[in-house]
Formats: structure tokens, sequence, C-alpha cells
């Protein structure tokens, strides 16, 4: 294969993990793989394995004022020429966009420039930025089985792969399911990478509600986000809880693999984390995307039997302390979910998406 595979991922964890992922596996196969991202990946840029990191210019033209959207929109077009620069310099033998507006003047070059192109989608709903996108590449990779949001022409292009993990997620896939010997009950509460602030308001709340032989069980381990770690370790605390409160836990992958049950987003990475680990969760989706990607992302999950999925205006202290009052004298049950959501899981995501850009980058040469 000429030239190397150019990666283009926006400079945020859900973009960034799987396009690493796949450029290990494609490093592996002895490939050269580049990345073109926005500036924000350049924190990212000591671990990312890439033989060269370039940005372009990009904005995101949603929101905000009339004027704020035109200048998106020329950030965009300068990102393009730029792009195009980039891409007769570079000549890669195909490129990968995994979504995201730093990834349309890549794409936009690739297009204009004939050069072989992919859409990677994490999510259960096709994003903006791809669907724009996405009638000018060869192929579009699918996070989940079903994609909506696309039309027949944009479905026949499509190609089921799943959403390549990071190597910290496959190793805790190989950790077998808590058993309940001592009785204990596991929860891990996450609010992405970002945190969520409902996840402070409502679980501690929930969590103080239930009968003290059920509180005396839980083990928590439950991210934060900075402003909101004093009020929710003052519940756990006056409790007397077995409890761990941080911001950020760099090895969130062990942790889901230690918990008997999560409660959590439901972003494509976290729900492809979760089914990969093979952990029981209850998802609550953001609420506010203009897409509904979450709410899709986890009714794929639902339908396996391994998730509950609840709408964040009926996420209250009331209804979650009956379903961990529920869960906490179900161990079989959660049991069942933990393998329902392992079935779900694709383990090799990266090889599949590697075979597909192989195929794709073939083509042109053949």
């Amino acid at each position: 294969m000429n030239g190397p595979i150019l990666l283009a991922a926006g400079g945020t964890g859900g973009h960034l993990f799987p396009a690493e992922s796949l450029a290990v596996e494609l490093v592996k196969r002895g490939h050269r793989v580049e990345l073109v991202t926005d500036t924000r990946a350049l924190n990212y840029g000591g671990s990312f394995p890439a033989a060269a990191i370039h940005t372009v210019s990009a904005a995101t033209p949603t929101g905000g004022s009339i004027l704020g959207k035109a200048r998106a929109a020329l950030m965009l077009a300068r990102g393009t020429f730029e792009a195009i620069s980039l891409l007769k310099r570079v000549k890669p033998a195909c490129i990968v966009g995994f979504g995201g507006y730093p990834t349309v003047p890549p794409l936009l070059a690739a297009r204009l420039l004939r050069v072989p192109s992919i859409l990677h989608e994490q999510n259960a709903v096709i994003g903006r930025a791809n669907r724009f996108l996405a009638t000018g590449v060869n192929a579009i990779a699918t996070g989940f089985p079903m994609l909506s949001g696309a039309g027949v022409s944009l479905l026949n292009k499509a190609k089921y792969t799943g959403n390549p993990v990071r190597p910290a997620v496959l190793a805790a896939s190989q950790i077998p399911y808590p058993d309940f010997a001592d009785d204990r009950l596991r929860l891990l509460i996450t609010g992405g990478s970002q945190g969520a602030r409902v996840m402070s308001d409502v679980v501690p709340l929930a969590i103080g509600m239930l009968p003290p032989d059920i509180q005396e069980r839980l083990v928590i381990v439950q991210q934060a986000r900075s402003e909101d770690l004093e009020r929710v370790n003052a519940v756990y605390e006056s409790l007397n809880l077995d409890a761990e409160v941080a911001p950020f836990f760099s090895d969130l992958p062990a942790r889901i693999a230690a918990a008997h049950l999560v409660i959590a987003r439901s972003g494509a990475s976290t729900v492809s984390e979760l089914a990969v680990i093979g952990r029981p969760a209850i998802l609550v989706p953001f609420p506010f995307a203009l897409d509904q990607d979450q709410a899709a992302n986890a009714a794929q999950l639902r339908a396996s039997g391994a998730v509950e999925v609840v709408a964040q205006s009926d996420f209250d202290s009331a209804w979650l302390t009956a379903a961990l009052g529920r869960a906490a004298f179900d161990p079989e049950g959660l049991t069942h979910k933990a393998e329902a959501a392992k079935h779900a899981g694709i383990t090799n995501a990266a090889e599949r998406l590697a075979d597909l850009v192989e195929r794709v980058a073939g083509a042109k040469e053949s």
C-alpha cells in the first residue's frame, strides 16, 4: 500500500480513543499512520501512535449568533484549503474520519482530490458533521448494528464494525464479573469525561434513602465534578459509607470491571466499553443533544437486556432508591445482565475497521 493512512479526529476522547485504537492495529500491520486534527488534540500528542500529527483550522457552525456561524464557516473553508495542501504533500492511501467538525476539512479535501475515504460513526444516530460528509466517502463504518438518521443511499455504504476500544478496555474485558460472596454490592457512578451534575444531585440522596441494611452493603466509586466533590463526600461521610469520590479516574476500565452495577451517561464510548467489559448498567442519556445520540446508543444496548434506561426527567432520588433496592436483592439478575452485555460487545472492532481500511485503500491501487 502506497502512502500512509491518515486519521482525522476531533480533539475529544470520544473521537480520539477509537482513532487511537485503529492506529495501534494499523501500525501492528505495518502501515504508517498520521493524524490530522484540531489544536485540542495536541494535548494527546504524546500518546497517540502516529508518525506525524497535523492540525488544520476548524470550528463548529451550530448554535450561537449568525455572525458566529459565519465565522465558523469561514474557518472551515480555511481549514479545507489547509487540508488540500496537506493531502497533496502527504499523499495518503486512505483517510478515515471519526466525526466532529474538525474532520470536515480533511474529508472535503479528500473528496476534491479523489482520495479514498471512510467515515466512522461511533453513535447509533449519524451526527451532523458525518451526515454532511457521508455522500462523498467510499464507506461508512458504524459503531452499532443500526444507524438512524441515514437514508438508503448512505446505509448501502454502511459496514458494521463496532467501536474500537482502548487496550485498557480489552484488558478489563478479561476480568470475570465479580461474585457476591462477601454480600457487597459494588456501584460505579460516572458522568462521562466531563462529569454530570445530575449524578451528584440524585445518587447520594437516593443512597441516603435506602434502608440501613442495604447501605452497609454498598461499595461506592463515584466520579463527580470538582465543584460537586464536597457535597457528595459530605453525604457519604454522614452515612459512614464505603465511598471513593473523585473528578477523574485514570483507570476507569478497571473500575467498570470491578463493579456489579454502573450508573452512567450513554455516550458511544461508555456504551461500547460496558458491552466489551460486560457489566449491567442504569443509563441516563444526556437529554439536550440535538441528535439525541445518547438515547439511541442506550436503546441499542437495552435491546440486549443488559441495561435499564431512564430519561433524566424521571431520574430522581425516589426512582433510583427503588431501582437500587431491587438490584441489592437480585444478584442472579445482575449476573444475567452482565452476560447479556458481554454478548453484545465487539472486542475486535479495531481489526474489523482496519480490514475495511485496507479494502478501501487497496481498491484504489487495483
